[in-house]
């Protein structure tokens, strides 16, 4: 097939429709097609009768996790002028635009957390009270940015003086994933503290899934807080963090045994970390009785369970390295041994 050479955009669409088509254009019309999808789309709709407990029909209207992903983002653009933003903001503009965007953000997240509100009420609250209660909810959160914004200063204080790859707090704020993690946590903790339902949660599982750190929204982080390299960090729900804590990758702060589930929702699961404490990569500390004093550093690797008196430097001791030649290991068995 010969195809003639055309300059510009028109000369390649040309050539493109001048190939031959993988399938057939009559393909997507045909009744083997129809009859397919008919059949699958039964076949679903059975699986729905049929399997019950994760379907959500004819119930309340969830809040929408991508417009609650859309307000996240617009919050971050709030808490950090210039910084989130795709446009440079000027300090003479910088009036209006916060209003218009805190105009914008406020309508929006007052619908997520009626909705929110409408799946799990309070108790004695009448349904006609929710929208009242929804628009109050969301202008106490947003009166509550500004100290929100003075925490992450000393998170943004703590990156920069606690890393030396750090070439200003400007790139830890605009790259740095720790600093969207945590600043997304502090604000989702303020509505997890006024019972706002599901709305932390999805802010917070959307951070995880950007950054790579599980922060729930219950849990209490003080100020001066950093997270070095921040892939895999757990910090459970029922966590209290003290100040000038830092932890590094894969450090998990978990809770004991949930094989009593439902059971021990409200209880103390997790461990307290005390100010000024240093916990290294992929250290585990576990149960809500577990207290690491202050001062203390949890070496690398460590599985801790139980308390440890402040200024305490915790490491194992049981784990062996053998280094050998190469050449020494292939004169003996070829098999590689440990």
């Amino acid at each position: 097939m010969g195809i003639r050479a055309r300059s510009g955009l028109a000369g390649g669409i040309e050539a493109a429709l001048a190939w031959p088509l993988a399938f057939p254009v009559a393909l997507t019309d045909s009744a083997a097609v129809n009859v397919t999808v008919t059949e699958l789309t039964g076949q679903l709709l059975a699986s729905y009768a049929r399997v019950g407990g994760i379907n959500h029909l004819d119930g309340k209207n969830l809040p929408s996790k991508q417009a609650v992903a859309q307000i996240t983002v617009d919050l971050l653009c709030l808490l950090f002028p210039g910084f989130f933003d795709e446009h440079v903001i000027h300090s003479s503009e910088l009036k209006v635009e916060t209003a218009n965007l805190m105009d914008s953000v406020l309508g929006r997240l007052e619908d997520e957390i009626y909705k929110s509100l409408e799946y799990k009420p309070p108790e004695d609250t009448q349904k006609k009270e929710l929208r009242a209660l929804a628009n109050h909810l969301t202008c106490e959160f947003l009166a509550g940015l500004p100290r929100v914004r003075e925490l992450l200063q000393t998170d943004a204080e703590a990156a920069y003086t606690g890393d030396p790859a750090a070439l200003s707090k400007e790139e830890v704020i605009v790259a740095y994933p720790f600093i969207e993690a945590i600043a997304v946590q502090r604000m989702a903790h303020g509505l997890y503290l006024k019972h706002v339902p599901l709305i932390p949660r999805i802010m917070t599982e959307w951070a995880h899934g950007r950054t790579g750190m599980d922060l729930h929204p219950g849990a209490t982080i003080g100020s001066h807080f950093f997270v070095d390299h921040c892939t895999g960090t757990v910090i459970g729900e029922t966590c209290h963090v003290g100040e000038h804590v830092k932890l590094y990758q894969g450090v998990g702060l978990v809770a004991r045994s949930l094989s009593g589930g439902q059971l021990l929702r409200g209880k103390k699961r997790h461990p307290t970390i005390e100010d000024r404490v240093t916990i290294y990569a992929n250290a585990t500390i576990v149960g809500g009785e577990t207290v690491i004093g202050q001062g203390s550093t949890i070496g690398a690797n460590v599985f801790l369970m139980h308390s440890v008196p402040p200024h305490s430097l915790v490491t194992q001791e049981e784990v062996n390295v053998k280094v050998i030649p190469k050449a020494a290991r292939m004169e003996g068995s070829g098999d590689f041994q440990i």
